[in-house]
């Protein structure tokens, strides 16, 4: 095992502060909250075990995506590293509600480094990033359609959004879904 590294943060004339870098902030989950993983969004811990993997124990978030299907483990120790974190607030939720209703901002970038922005904004897993996300690929139904690429990524923004307006509020996906559309419409008329 390796000593502990201690960082000196400080400027000039600043207090010098030691921090420590060898244990990781561990996260205060428990089984049945819900979660966003930055990758695919809104999950529920099923259990929190211990796993013995290449000789050292581990002790794992289980978090089950139902709608998708499948189930992560994530080390306690790393969850925070990886970005796992609580549901989003009302108010964060306001606030991309709010997100949702401005004027969409396209850069006029070529589509691939727009795509690429996108797609790093979906999986951040901020909520505000991936409203905008919603925001700035919505067509009304007078507009022009959207290519096969931006539909996929519009989609996927609209889902994590719902799932976790939904997740927040208590409601189910549908209501959230229509709460979402209901303010998109709002914004085109």
């Amino acid at each position: 095992m390796f000593p502990p590294v201690f960082l000196s943060i400080g400027g000039l004339g600043a207090e010098k502060e030691d921090v420590c870098m060898s244990k990781p902030k561990k996260m205060e989950f428990r089984p049945n909250d819900f979660v966003v993983y930055p990758a695919h969004g809104v999950g529920q811990i099923v259990s929190i075990e211990e796993q013995e993997i290449a000789g050292l124990t581990l002790e794992l978030f289980v978090i089950s995506f139902e709608k998708d299907k499948m189930t992560l483990r994530v080390p306690t120790n790393k969850a925070a590293d990886v970005g796992m974190r609580t549901l989003s607030s009302p108010d964060v939720v306001s606030k991309a509600m709010t997100t949702l209703k401005g004027k969409a901002r396209v850069k006029k970038a070529m589509w691939s480094r727009r795509a690429q922005e996108y797609e790093q904004k979906i999986n951040s897993g901020d909520l505000i990033a991936i409203a905008e996300v919603v925001r700035d690929l919505h067509r009304a139904d007078d507009q022009r359609e959207q290519s096969y690429s931006e539909r996929q990524l519009y989609e996927a923004a609209l889902e994590r959004l719902t799932r976790e307006v939904a997740a927040v509020s208590g409601s189910d996906e549908s209501e959230a879904q229509k709460e979402v559309g209901d303010v998109l419409i709002s914004r085109a008329a």
